[in-house]
Parts: C-alpha cells; structure tokens; sequence
C-alpha cells in the first residue's frame, strides 16, 4: 500500500465494499458512514485501523496511464473533507475514490445493482405476461 493508494475493505460479510484514499501517514480520507446509516456521512480523515474496523484491506489496482499522479490524488481527496453531500447512487465513497483517482465518478458496486436490479424487473414483467397470455387463453377457451 502507498500514498494515494485506493484501498477497500469488505463491510457486513461481503455485502458491500468501502472505499477510500491512503494518505501515507497511517490515515485514509474516505466518505464516512455506513450503509444502513448515512444521515451524517461526509468526507473525513480517518485511521487505517478505523477504517478498515478489524478487517483486511486491499488495493484497487489502475492500468497504466488510467491513475492520476499521487500529488493530484491527495489534492482531490483534501479538498473534499468536509463534504456532506453522500448519496447511494451518486456521490457514495466507491465514486469519491474512483473520482480522487481518476476523475471520473464512477461506482461498479451501483452500477452492478442497476444491472441487477434491471434483471429481476424484467424477469418478473416476463413471468406477468407469460402468466396473463396463459389465463387469458384459457378464459377464451372456456
């Protein structure tokens, strides 16, 4: 691990990953709050150990040329502390530390739920449909 570094670490179980940025010092600016509890989340400077709440954390690895230089990395993350304006969709700690690395905000972990979430809503309307032609067909032959 190294100054600017993106770092995760799996929260409850595995269900979702948090995100932040090393500083090199033994601390990590991140967007604080959890889950089920993000009424008063912001962009804070953390310990590692707070951080990482007894769990392992790992790096996010960027393929050459797709990472900012370090210096601009912990500029962008600084400049955030303080920042109150989470937002599980928008603007939640994957697209903070997508975005301090690479400019972009951009959060997998959402964009895997939409997909997911498109899935399930377009299976059920299948199964609706399928099930209504089937009554209806019957209703017609009886």
């Amino acid at each position: 691990m190294a100054k600017g570094d993106h770092i995760t670490v799996k929260r409850m179980g595995g269900l979702y990953t948090h995100h932040g940025i090393d500083m090199g010092d033994g601390t990590v600016i991140h967007y604080s709050g959890e889950l089920f509890n993000i009424k008063d989340a912001h962009v804070c400077r953390s310990p590692l150990e707070e951080f990482c709440k007894g769990k392992k954390h790992a790096v996010v690895k960027y393929a050459p040329g797709k990472a900012r230089p370090v210096k601009e990395v912990i500029k962008t993350a600084k400049s955030f502390l303080g920042e109150r304006k989470y937002n599980v969709l928008f603007r939640n700690c994957e697209h903070f530390a997508v975005g301090c690395k690479t400019g972009k905000w951009k959060s997998k972990q959402v964009e895997r739920a939409v997909k997911t979430a498109i899935a399930v809503t377009a299976t059920a309307a299948i199964v609706v449909i399928t099930a209504a032609g089937a009554y209806a067909s019957r209703r017609k032959k009886g």
